[in-house]
């Protein structure tokens, strides 16, 4: 009896065994031939940003008399605004939707001018609606009934086309952010690493702090990141913190995402009207959402600021100076807005593009050699990494081995690594199941060779 169970463990053993070699070598095939997993990388989008805007070159060409902006559908094909039959054939000819209006970008950009002109209010904002031709005069509920209704008046006097709405929260710069940058001026987030041929830098918010500030990594103050070079606030929301270390890290082109992740950022461009898009940061980590506006102006209660980018993705104050991009292709740093990620609502960012070209900067990238150098020409692809412990506006190496332990890449089902402990796991099974019996047989040959020659 006791040998018939013998046998029967020995066969269930190796049965086990022979199964789990088909089962590891069938995971390692499938791990092999397929593609990383979702959650490593953020979703893919579709990028109409390696130009200003879509149709951009049509547009320009036309000129500001005749369209009024650009925008991508909801089919993701090109729309361009136009005043006239012709312009709109022009549009037709090219293979993108002519939308005819009544106001060119002369007549929108006049309203805006107006006002500019008249007496500031905190709290309003107005941006130039492409879709609805339109320019649209936003107040938060800090304006009082007697400021909006001088703006009313100004609005009425300019013309129909002149939308007035309330909005609850209010218009306020989003201090704090994702990689933290701690100073007496406040809590910060890194965005994009820079360079301008001979030093390094973390582009970041103009609000964040003064010329001279300095920052650190730690409450403590020990950790010195690096201290505000060039900052323009108000009128524009940009500054550069030079390095105090003067090297940014390992792979400068990678941003937090959180979770461990990071996407490797291959250039700077414009966004469009309608481009879907990602901001990162340590309070309301990864939000996506659309760009609704450009060149929109906000009356934060520190001051005027022009030529923002508008977007319905949400942010919370934690969220400053984060980075904003879409298919790796870097758009904004946060500026400020209003709202919340519970409810929604509105966020503004100050353009990459237009901060790079004021402070004579250019964005960093690394090569597969790990050389730093200023980004090439925007590309419609990303990648995912983990930026581990890097410190704020650097990263680690996108491959994540830095921040992903061996057990965790072994364990990770869509790895090649449970298949190779099954395989492995099975062949030591049939060898320690062959050994044991070779070992039973010949304890029996003993025994049997005793009784026999006694």
């Amino acid at each position: 009896m006791r040998h018939a169970r013998r046998r029967l463990v020995r066969r269930v053993t190796r049965l086990a065994a022979v199964g789990g070699l088909l089962l590891g070598g069938t995971m390692v095939t499938r791990a092999v031939a397929s593609e990383p997993p979702g959650p490593s990388a953020v979703p893919r989008t579709f990028a109409e940003s390696a130009t200003p805007g879509p149709g951009g070159e049509l547009v320009a060409r036309l000129g500001t008399s005749r369209t009024a902006g650009s925008w991508i559908g909801a089919d993701g094909k090109p729309v361009v605004a136009v005043t006239d039959q012709e312009a709109a054939a022009a549009v037709s000819g090219a293979g993108m939707k002519p939308k005819m209006v009544e106001h060119s970008m002369d007549e929108l950009k006049s309203a805006t001018a107006r006002l500019r002109s008249a007496p500031r209010v905190p709290g309003t904002a107005w941006v130039v609606d492409y879709r609805t031709n339109q320019v649209v005069v936003r107040g938060d509920s800090t304006v009082s009934a007697g400021d909006w209704s001088r703006m009313t008046d100004v609005a009425e006097d300019i013309g129909a086309f002149v939308r007035m709405e309330r909005s609850e929260g209010t218009f306020t710069t989003r201090i704090n952010g994702a990689q933290p940058l701690l100073s007496t001026a406040g809590r910060c987030s890194a965005g994009f690493n820079v360079t301008d041929g001979r030093r390094f830098f973390i582009l970041t918010a103009g609000h964040c702090g003064p010329d001279g500030s300095v920052w650190f990594a730690d409450s403590s103050g020990t950790d010195q990141i690096g201290r505000t070079e060039r900052q323009n606030f108000p009128g524009a929301d940009y500054s550069l913190i030079q390095y105090s270390a003067g090297d940014p890290g390992a792979t400068p082109d990678v941003v937090s995402i959180g979770g461990g992740k990071g996407v490797r950022i291959t250039g700077a461009a414009d966004p469009a009207v309608g481009q879907r898009v990602f901001r990162s940061g340590s309070t309301s980590g990864l939000r996506e959402g659309e760009v609704t506006a450009l060149n929109a102006t906000v009356n934060y209660p520190e001051g005027t600021v022009t030529g923002l980018i508008e977007t319905n993705v949400c942010a919370e104050p934690g969220d400053s100076g984060g980075p904003m991009f879409s298919e790796g292709v870097a758009l904004g740093v946060t500026s400020g807005g209003s709202g919340d990620c519970q409810a929604g609502g509105t966020t503004y960012f100050q353009p990459v593009t237009k901060a790079l070209a004021a402070l004579d900067v250019q964005l960093l990238v690394s090569d597969q050699g790990g050389k730093k150098g200023a980004a090439p020409a925007p590309s419609p692809s990303q990648g995912a990494g983990a930026p581990g412990d890097a410190s704020p506006g650097s990263s680690v190496s996108v491959s994540g081995e830095q921040a992903v332990t061996l057990l965790a890449r072994l364990a990770d089902p869509n790895n090649v690594g449970p298949g190779l402990l099954l395989v492995a796991g099975s062949i030591v099974a049939l060898v320690a199941t062959r050994f044991i019996r070779a070992e039973q047989d010949r304890r029996e040959y003993r025994r049997h060779y005793s009784a026999t020659w006694g």
